[in-house]
């Protein structure tokens, strides 16, 4: 016997109708690429968005049509979140911090048909013009160059759209939203994310126990629009109606901590990276910023130090630990504490923050070790698997990939982990991060974690590095904190209180950067391309 509810689809629309009629007031707040504010309101967000659509569906665009977009986070890009998918295409979102040809290979593969571009990143749009095929271009102008004569004014482009928008009919299972992922080995490979995954994925994000986003909040979000649809947040914000501050192509600690201020952020979301900087801001600029209140900041993308959360923490800034992937939509799993382990000690709830926390409802986790299911004990690792709602069934048109997944459809992360008796999920290492030394596997994350313990290092970076007796080796590269020093021995005897003597890094070298990812995340690829030749007696 079936129930007696109605059958209503799960699609972007009632979110964007919900926006407009009980939040067209609230506004929405972008950094701008010359440094100056845009205001808008959701009204605004609401009429332009169907607009688009309209504009969009006049153009001769059919459903499942992707169109592109190579924009900064500001209202316009939360224009496309909305009307693309409501006019039935697919939105499509360009990482522009990627080599030319490896775009050019992504645009080609997606098959995208229109592209919206800001005036300030046509150069990224001019590196890769011969190599791909855009019906159409569509320049955002932002006052810094103009329109060239092979593309048309996004705002005339909207002008062009007269009466009023219907919606199309839009099954919940149909693709509204596109991210490639480069996580993987060989080419960037394609998620497509349904209207109904993406629905289901923001009220998880309204949950207390994951990002607790509610109408009274301000939300920011410091993960790039084209990085896993910015977390959600827009879609989210947007739902609940909360305040949104987009802070353009500004992630300079300054700047975002400008924005926190200025404009009452609540909650922030972003890569660790993004939030030492702030804390180094924070601890070299006394005074410099009057924030009063709790916010709420959503960490994740790599593991987030102990010494993080508890630097921040002392200046009001409250990290949650998170994990998740492009595969995930991406949000999988939250790091707070349990109320059943409230009244442990202060130490032990860092150690529990630390983790990667437990699933979100209806996320399962298992680890896999070399004889099956791995038990929930803390200890017993293996590689990581996911299944839920809100995760991929399968990549875009890559049937080679397929053994992503397992016969009983879980999806293979890739990462090493292990799960505890509370159900808190902790990631060991991805794969191919993890040191063999002697027959026996070393964890460079825990040992990073606890080098970013000691005051004078702001980011460490831990490889195995070939080693002609021991297979690899671990070799440390860090970066001081401005003004402070530390030399290898203090590190040493840091360590050694944590880790046996053949899991310590056999050197320490200091550096005065890392490398990052398009996204923030640390490049150890680069790093053990470079040290590949390391000599162990120099």
């Amino acid at each position: 016997m079936l129930g007696t509810m109605m059958n209503f689809p799960l699609t972007l629309a009632p979110i964007l109708e919900r926006a407009g009629k009980l939040f067209s007031k609230v506004e929405v707040v972008s950094r701008l690429p010359g440094l100056g504010l845009g205001r808008c309101k959701y009204g605004d967000i609401y009429r332009r968005a169907r607009q688009l659509a309209h504009a969009l569906q006049l153009a001769g665009l059919k459903p499942g049509d992707r169109v592109a977009t190579l924009m900064w986070n500001h209202a316009q890009h939360v224009e496309a979140y909305f009307g693309i998918p409501v006019a039935g295409g697919i939105l499509h979102t360009l990482n522009l911090r990627l080599h030319a040809n490896e775009l050019a290979y992504i645009v080609t593969h997606a098959r995208d048909r229109y592209l919206i571009v800001d005036d300030v990143l046509l150069p990224v749009y001019e590196s890769i013009r011969s190599q791909v095929d855009f019906e159409r271009v569509l320049v955002v102008p932002h006052g810094h160059v103009s329109v060239p004569n092979n593309c048309e004014n996004y705002e005339d482009f909207l002008a062009g759209a007269i009466g009023d928008f219907i919606y199309p009919d839009l099954d919940e299972n149909q693709a509204a939203t596109m991210c490639f992922t480069s996580g993987t080995t060989g080419k960037p490979k394609g998620v497509l994310y349904s209207h109904r995954a993406l629905v289901l994925h923001s009220l998880n994000e309204c949950a207390a126990d994951s990002f607790c986003l509610s109408q009274n909040d301000v939300a920011l979000p410091g993960s790039s629009m084209f990085h896993a649809n910015a977390w959600g947040i827009p879609f989210t914000a947007t739902m609940v109606g909360a305040k949104m501050v987009l802070p353009g192509p500004h992630l300079d600690p300054e700047s975002l901590l400008d924005l926190i201020e200025g404009e009452s952020v609540t909650f922030a979301a972003g890569v660790p990276t993004l939030w030492l900087g702030v804390l180094a801001a924070l601890e070299n600029h006394p005074g410099r910023w009057n924030i009063s209140w709790t916010v709420r900041i959503g960490a994740g993308g790599s593991a987030v130090p102990e010494s993080l959360l508890r630097g921040l923490d002392r200046f009001g800034f409250h990290i949650t630990h998170l994990w998740g992937m492009t595969e995930t939509a991406p949000l999988a799993s939250t790091g707070f504490v349990k109320s059943t382990l409230a009244q442990c000690g202060e130490d032990h709830q860092y150690k529990i923050r630390g983790k990667q926390g437990i699933p979100s409802p209806f996320v399962e986790l298992r680890v896999m070790g070399p004889s099956g299911e791995a038990p929930w004990d803390g200890v017993s690792y293996g590689e990581l698997e996911v299944r839920g709602p809100w995760v991929a069934a399968s990549y875009f048109e890559s049937p080679e990939t397929c053994d992503r997944w397992t016969d009983d459809g879980w999806f293979k992360t890739g990462d090493i982990a292990t799960i505890d008796s509370e159900g808190y999920l902790k990631i060991v290492d991805r794969s191919k991060d993890l040191i063999k030394s002697g027959g026996e596997w070393i964890s460079s994350v825990d040992i990073e974690n606890a080098l970013m313990a000691h005051p004078a290092v702001r980011e460490a970076a831990v490889i195995g590095v070939p080693h002609p007796k021991w297979q690899e080796r671990p070799l440390a590269i860090m970066v001081r904190k401005e003004g402070m020093e530390v030399q290898a021995d203090e590190l040493r005897a840091l360590l050694a209180a944590q880790f046996a003597k053949w899991q310590m890094p056999d050197a320490f070298l200091f550096t005065n950067e890392l490398p990052h990812t398009s996204v923030g995340k640390l490049l150890k690829l680069e790093l053990r391309q470079q040290y590949a030749n390391w000599k162990w007696d120099q």
